[in-house]
């Protein structure tokens, strides 16, 4: 099984993850941002995954830190999953809607990380979340996993139903890129 745990602490955060990459859909969520808690839920069941996560993070500053590392500790621990890459599809993407919003994500883990999002210049609090914070999560996660992540907002106007079609887009494109179609590394270099 391509499992693995990852975390990291700062002054700002501490964060411990375990996935794996070819589970069922379980998952045991732990953080103080209740709608960071709600998204990662998703993304496990929708994607698959095993997934554990406990944050602790400086939220009386501000949701921004604990949101990022955990992005951050992720892409990590997808990478170490992932390990040398043999067999992988490599590329994933997925259109989810949700009511009015429609979302689009694709992935390629290149060994590069990039990020590159678009969402029509959204911006607004769902309860106490920071609707931006999202495109902060998934940066951490792109870059750490070197993964090249593109998400584009393609419709919506209510923040918890697009921040929701994104988590699930990605989700569903994480899945199809991890997902095991061969047994050589997916690269005419040999790696990535």
């Amino acid at each position: 099984m391509r499992q693995a745990s990852f975390s990291r602490k700062t002054r700002e955060t501490d964060i411990e993850v375990k996935i794996n990459l070819d589970g069922q859909g379980l998952y045991k969520i732990d953080t103080p941002v209740g709608f960071l808690t709600h998204m990662l839920e998703s993304f496990a069941k929708h994607g698959r995954f095993d997934l554990e996560v406990k944050a602790r993070g400086d939220v009386h500053v501000s949701h921004h830190h604990t949101v990022e590392d955990c992005g951050i500790v992720l892409g990590s621990a997808v990478l170490k999953a992932l390990g040398d890459k043999k067999g992988i599809r490599r590329y994933g993407d997925a259109i989810v809607p949700m009511d009015e919003a429609l979302v689009l994500c694709a992935i390629d883990f290149s060994g590069r990380g990039l990020f590159y999002y678009e969402d029509k210049n959204l911006r607004g609090k769902i309860t106490e979340f920071d609707f931006e914070l999202i495109w902060e999560f998934f940066k951490g996660f792109a870059l750490e996993s070197k993964s090249t992540l593109h998400i584009k907002v393609m419709e919506g106007k209510i923040l918890h139903h697009v921040a929701e079609a994104s988590f699930k887009a990605f989700a569903l494109a994480l899945k199809e890129a991890v997902s095991i179609v061969g047994g050589d590394v997916p690269s005419t270099k040999g790696s990535l």
